[in-house]
């Protein structure tokens, strides 16, 4: 069952909406912990791995299936259905917020709204079309390179730039461990599947509305970004958060819990 072998959480009031929790690349479900339990008093609160990653059962992890996000698309459809969720705000980070608004979109009469943080539609750079991802093909190359080359390296180097805080920073360091932990064989499938996705059309569809939630200096994700999200997702709110990095439900937990608060409460 898809619950124990993506170690699905359940907590909050049971009678409660649910909202469920997706993370990163190279992160588990306890990268929520500061932000998750403060819904806990009115929200049936869901978190989980996905597959390959914390502790989710890694034989799942076919490199086969899961060469496109469209896999951990249905393993998300499939927790809900498995726990009978309607009405649900999906709330994801990262890779995790691209694999929400998959979701949505897959089956928006399950999904209510959604919390995008810091999300992006792609990290690649296309001139042609205007689009400014941040990263050109032969950095994104060189960045996965690197992981499969040393991963150690990679973790130790990359962790405080996601953190956008010093190496040795509780957040750094916590990123830094948790990609260390990560099987490295899947860091490096799942490293290329994320860096390299494109879902533009997918944003500029989505089928529920959105906070998105951008950090004003994110190292991954340029403010150029952030105005294409803010134009082009249908239902979109933006919220900038005047801090740095890509993880501000680590860096600045009590600055996310009071940007969803509020979006919820007029949602």
């Amino acid at each position: 069952m898809i619950v124990e072998r993506n170690q699905v959480v359940v907590s909050g009031s049971p009678e409660g909406q649910p909202i469920v929790f997706i993370h990163g690349f190279g992160c588990d479900q306890t990268m929520w912990r500061q932000v998750a339990p403060m819904f806990e008093d009115t929200f049936q609160v869901v978190t989980y791995d996905l597959t390959g990653m914390g502790k989710s059962d890694l034989a799942a992890y076919d490199m086969k299936r899961y060469a496109e996000l469209e896999a951990h698309v249905i393993d998300l459809l499939s927790i809900m259905q498995e726990l009978d969720l309607e009405n649900v705000v999906l709330v994801g980070h990262s890779i995790g917020a691209t694999i929400a608004l998959l979701a949505a979109n897959r089956a928006p009469e399950r999904v209510a709204s959604l919390v995008l943080v810091s999300p992006t539609p792609s990290f690649l750079d296309d001139p042609a079309n205007g689009f400014g991802g941040g990263f050109s093909n032969a950095d994104l190359a060189e960045l996965i390179t690197f992981l499969e080359v040393n991963h150690l390296g990679w973790s130790t180097r990359m962790a405080p730039t996601i953190a956008g805080q010093p190496a040795g920073e509780p957040s750094a360091e916590e990123l830094t461990q948790s990609f260390c932990r990560t099987d490295p064989s899947i860091a490096q499938y799942f490293g290329r599947v994320t860096f390299f996705a494109d879902e533009r059309s997918a944003f500029e569809q989505a089928a529920r509305p959105a906070l998105i939630l951008h950090c004003r200096n994110d190292a991954l994700v340029p403010m150029q970004v952030a105005d294409w999200m803010g134009a082009r997702v249908p239902g979109a709110t933006m919220k900038v958060l005047d801090t740095t990095g890509h993880a501000p439900h680590m860096t600045v937990p009590s600055d996310v819990v009071g940007a969803m608060r509020d979006y919820l409460a007029g949602a």
